[in-house]
């Protein structure tokens, strides 16, 4: 069996009773950065063993994972916040063992674009999740696209590209798009603020670093 387990995304209480019971009984935790889980661990006094398991070893590391679930281990999978699979490793795994009819469950839990959503006062009956942009190769191929959908769309960027990404947005989708940032969800600096996307150009243009996982929400085209 293959659980996949969703991990707060910065409150630790954010987890549920469930997925702290498989963390502690699993044989095996597979996780993004162990070093992050380990916190996780220390703050619930969880010892299960951990293995690495990231973007960039993933391809070489299924196989042998795979090979340990056919053994009869249980694992689970989690990433440093969040859903893994969402943005996060996780699909190449689950793809193989459904192949290999090895039996996944994914627990519902935390995933940072779901209350950003909801909290952007956009329209979330119907929307797109887009995730990250790609850096350079595409990126404009995508922003084409995304700027004529009906529905709102969701992105996922790190806090030094927020104003360039910001910039692109009205470029393409018009100065007065409304669009919501979303910044440190659950923490204790979290801020959610939704205005034109010229309008959170100033807001984050100032002298004040931007910090934190950011969620941008923007409206669809009207």
């Amino acid at each position: 069996m293959l659980y996949i387990i969703p991990t707060p995304i910065g409150n630790l209480e954010d987890i549920t009773l469930r997925a702290l019971r498989l963390l502690k009984e699993v044989d095996l935790v597979l996780a993004e950065d162990t070093r992050t889980t380990r916190k996780l661990f220390a703050h619930y006094e969880i010892s299960t063993h951990l293995q690495s398991y990231h973007a960039h070893n993933e391809h070489r590391a299924v196989e042998s994972i795979v090979e340990k679930l056919q053994s009869g281990m249980t694992i689970g999978l989690v990433s440093d916040a969040g859903t893994p699979g969402i943005s996060d490793p996780g699909f190449l795994l689950v793809r193989e063992c459904v192949k290999h009819e090895i039996k996944v469950e994914c627990l519902p839990g935390a995933t940072a674009f779901v209350p950003a959503l909801v909290a952007s006062g956009l329209p979330s009956d119907k929307f797109h999740f887009e995730g990250f942009l790609p850096h350079k190769k595409g990126r404009q191929t995508r922003l084409l696209y995304l700027k004529d959908l009906p529905y709102t769309f969701v992105l996922y960027e790190s806090p030094n590209r927020l104003v360039k990404c910001l910039t692109q947005l009205a470029e393409h989708c018009g100065e007065d798009r409304m669009v919501c940032v979303c910044r440190e969800l659950s923490k204790m600096h979290e801020e959610v603020v939704t205005k034109s996307v010229m309008e959170l150009i100033a807001h984050f243009s100032g002298e004040k670093k931007v910090r934190g996982e950011i969620v941008v929400v923007v409206s669809g085209k009207n």
